[in-house]
């Protein structure tokens, strides 16, 4: 859907809704078509969140009843919500929320931590967050025995890896990374983050090009949501900091994570510039080869503030 025809419909929808009780029947049909392709909400952590999913269509466009979803926040590191190091607890809760809303049978928040596990959980506060909701459902799976070796369809380069069994199992995978730079990949968002999800990164490091297999991972595993969380921004230092953290206080989502991470490069200074989508080379390759697009000014994205 073109921009002309977005506002077109937008506008529609305006009329719909002062109509009157006896046409808002009609208003769930046209809010489905009428869906941004990427949805940029300013606001707290939470209502930001809901709103930039609702933005898309609400949780019951990805999440149906009986689905099994993961979650895949970053919580690798032992650090606090202000490093910008890990997702926002109250983003992660939220998903969490709004997918037992939308009728999941089964959430798992799920990484593969790069310092000690139980305090990443707790120090990101992820896990206290979503203990408050349901208890234990957030884990880091560091045993070989939690992950399967399976073939990637249309391989570049890495023609397999042994990816988490719950993932390979899940009906939704949502990704929630925080914004942050990335001294290997440029930076690390919805695509990169996937990495959390295989049991051995350090080949995409050494034995592939790591743009490449960024690409070929998600081939495989690529997110049904992406829900960037851009409340703080690690501009320089990631991922593990410390470095320069601005607040741009807002929540980037798309069912296009290609787009999600696009919109996330042209929206903040990294490294103290601006930058393109195509200057990172996963973001660049994930379109050339169809994941997604990074040609936003082509896209249709909503923006709302504050939540």
């Amino acid at each position: 859907m073109d921009r002309r025809t977005f506002l077109k419909r937008q506008a529609q929808g305006l009329l719909w809704l002062s109509a009157g009780p006896a046409l808002l029947s009609a208003a769930p049909a046209f809010a489905e078509t009428a869906a941004p392709d990427v949805a940029v909400v300013k606001g707290k952590a939470a209502a930001a969140t809901r709103a930039a999913v609702d933005m898309l269509g609400g949780m019951s466009r990805f999440v149906k009843p009986g689905n099994k979803v993961v979650i895949k926040p970053n919580m690798s590191f032992a650090k606090d919500v202000d490093s910008a190091t890990n997702t926002h607890p109250e983003v992660v809760r939220e998903l969490l929320i709004m997918c037992k809303e939308a009728g999941a049978a089964q959430v798992r928040i799920l990484d593969h931590s790069l310092q000690n596990p139980e305090q990443s959980m707790d120090l990101s506060g992820i896990r206290p967050a979503c203990d408050g909701v349901e208890q234990n459902l957030c884990h880091h799976l560091m045993n070989a025995g939690q992950y399967v070796t399976a073939p990637i369809p249309d391989y570049a380069e890495m023609r397999e890896n042994a990816f988490m069994r719950d993932v390979l199992a899940a009906d939704v995978l949502i990704a929630c990374p925080v914004a942050k730079s990335h001294s290997g990949a440029g930076v690390s968002l919805s695509l990169k983050g996937q990495m959390g999800l295989i049991f051995d990164r350090r080949i995409m490091h050494s034995r592939y090009n790591l743009d490449s297999s960024i690409v070929d991972m998600n081939k495989k595993i690529l997110p049904t949501l992406a829900v960037i969380d851009a409340t703080r921004v690690l501009t320089t230092g990631g991922p593990g900091g410390p470095g320069k953290v601005i607040t741009p206080g807002e929540i980037i989502a798309s069912a296009d994570p290609v787009a999600a991470d696009a919109t996330a490069v042209a929206s903040y200074e990294w490294y103290g510039r601006k930058m393109q989508p195509g200057q990172v080379g996963h973001i660049r390759l994930a379109h050339e080869r169809k994941l997604g697009r990074m040609d936003i000014e082509n896209l249709v994205t909503g923006r709302m503030g504050p939540a």
